[in-house]
């Protein structure tokens, strides 16, 4: 198989059968050999009934239905178990990703050798809002990522097959699967400027909350990707020093009252120095953080589990 689409959709019946037959007639054009892998994210319209329709007779089409919404990463992740291409394409379900895109992005994965190439929508059909905190968000993910991407959050992606199946995509960290494949050393990732079309059905399921959401996430990135594998470097190296640095504060204060006394002056009492119970809250919260460092490795060691999502119903999977 030379390429698998992947398209997680939430409430977007109305569009997947446009785009259903806009993949097919550029794939078949451009004699790729394709299958589309379509996650109902949990939908309440009637995406399910399309998909049925759209499966029926047609083996390139494959379906997964989601009990609940789970999220984006929680669909992605679901189509990259399934896929079965040397190729992998992300887009969305709502039309505002060009399928025309998909013979470049196939070329510049399997001809240039690139791990991942990322869309880049130039010029967005979105509210000046939207677009704004976009670019903020992105320059803080380059700034803390390194990896030289314009739009980190676009969801028209091309993958090397061998990149989907060596991650794992959950939470909402569908934001940063370019992070989590260059720490799996996937490093070859590259960019193209995307066509990015205005919405032609419904509205958009995002908020500003994803704002928030986003940065959030970026620091859980961060730290997972740095300290995930010895949490221990972290929280122990942090704890040591607080535990330390409140260690040498109370000893300095029992020195000062042994010196006192050896010359014979009346001396204050510990306690009456503020800086007693500084030290004092400063090694309880070193040791705290210590005790989270050895129980977070516990829990690093003993937890190889995947994340599992409950599937309602599959067709032609």
């Amino acid at each position: 198989m030379d390429l698998t689409v992947v398209v997680p959709a939430y409430n977007e019946a109305e569009s997947l059968p446009e785009l259903a037959e806009w993949v097919d007639r550029v794939c078949t054009s451009s004699l790729i050999d394709y299958e589309v892998i379509i996650i109902d994210d949990g939908s309440s319209d009637g995406t399910w009934e399309v998909l049925k329709r759209l499966s029926a007779g047609n083996n390139r089409i494959r379906s997964v239905r989601f009990r609940r919404n789970y999220g984006k990463a929680a669909a992605l992740q679901t189509g990259f178990e399934a896929s079965t291409g040397d190729v992998v394409i992300t887009m969305d379900a709502d039309l505002q990703d060009s399928p025309d895109e998909i013979p470049e992005l196939v070329r510049m994965v399997r001809g240039e050798g690139f791990h991942i190439v990322s869309g880049w929508k130039k010029k967005r059909y979105d509210p000046f809002i939207k677009r704004t905190t976009s670019k903020l968000y992105n320059y803080t993910a380059r700034k803390f990522s390194g990896i030289r991407l314009h739009d980190f959050n676009c969801g028209l992606k091309a993958y090397d097959g061998e990149v989907v199946r060596s991650i794992e995509v959950y939470g909402e960290m569908h934001r940063y699967i370019p992070m989590l494949a260059r720490e799996a050393g996937f490093r070859n990732i590259g960019e193209k400027v995307v066509q990015h079309q205005a919405r032609k059905y419904g509205v958009t399921k995002y908020g500003l909350d994803r704002f928030m959401k986003g940065y959030l996430d970026l620091l859980t990135i961060s730290f997972i990707t740095r300290f995930g594998k010895s949490p221990m470097h972290f929280f122990g190296t942090l704890g040591s020093l607080m535990f330390l640095t409140g260690f040498i504060m109370a000893a300095y204060l029992g020195i000062r009252k042994l010196v006192f006394i050896n010359q014979g002056l009346r001396a204050p009492l510990i306690t009456d120095s503020p800086y007693f119970y500084i030290a004092l809250a400063v090694m309880i919260i070193g040791s705290f953080l210590f005790l989270t460092g050895f129980l977070a490795e516990l829990v690093n060691r003993r937890s190889s589990d995947r994340n599992r999502y409950l599937v309602r119903e599959r067709l032609n999977m």
